[in-house]
């Protein structure tokens, strides 16, 4: 496990659009490893307004899974280019979505973190994918994270990008689309404002969590959720 970083939210809106440098940032991206805590920590939004400051959609909407009445809650944010996120999103996220998510027990929300300029334009490619393809695109990404990681990630992530459906004209528009680059922005400040600074975090009706946690370890915290 890896110390976190320092979370860079607000230097991506100095950055020009932003090719320029990806490639190098790449580089660092593949040595860099995921970011998680030495161990877990925990943050009770129990106030009205900090559960309300939570669950504020950005101005792209959210992305949802699961019944809307569900009795838990989970929002994950989430890194492309954190192997932490990659292994939860491989080995935990299908379980949870079979045993709770697809049977009505848990509403789940994915919310963007990017730590680098590779992973905004990943997400900006998940925002500019129609709505429906938004988790099939991003399962993708997770499964094919090494891959694309490995080599030179900018033409392989457009690579799985035209796999997709894109085009080059279409991720030239999407790159250069200030609507979608601000909000990717927005949702990752207003994150840091929750208290997120690793990935990948998690809020459980409003208890944060970081690492990737195991499907055990989420059964544990919901099975009291899901009593009452």
């Amino acid at each position: 496990m890896l110390p976190a970083a320092t979370h860079g939210a607000k230097n991506l809106k100095n950055n020009s659009y932003f090719l320029a440098g990806l490639i190098v940032v790449a580089l660092i991206v593949v040595g860099a490893g995921g970011w998680w805590w030495l161990r877990p920590a925990q943050k009770n939004l129990s106030s009205p307004a900090a559960a309300a400051d939570l669950m504020t959609p950005g101005p792209l909407g959210e992305n949802v899974l699961g019944k809307e009445d569900a009795p838990v809650t989970i929002i994950e944010y989430a890194s492309t280019t954190c192997p932490a996120c990659g292994h939860f999103h491989k080995t935990t996220f299908p379980e949870l979505k079979k045993r709770y998510i697809d049977t009505g027990k848990v509403r789940f929300i994915f919310r963007e973190f990017p730590r680098d300029d590779v992973d905004l334009f990943a997400y900006m490619l998940t925002r500019c994918i129609a709505k429906d393809k938004f988790f099939p695109f991003l399962e993708v990404l997770f499964k094919q994270q090494d891959q694309w990681l490995s080599s030179s990630p900018l033409p392989a992530l457009t690579g799985i990008a035209k796999q997709a459906g894109f085009t080059d004209e279409s991720i030239e528009a999407c790159r250069n689309d200030k609507k979608v680059f601000d909000g990717v922005v927005w949702t990752s400040e207003h994150a840091t404002k929750l208290g997120v600074r690793a990935t990948p975090t998690f809020f459980i009706n409003g208890k944060m969590y970081t690492g990737a946690l195991s499907i055990e370890r989420i059964e544990e915290l919901i099975a009291p959720l899901l009593k009452g």
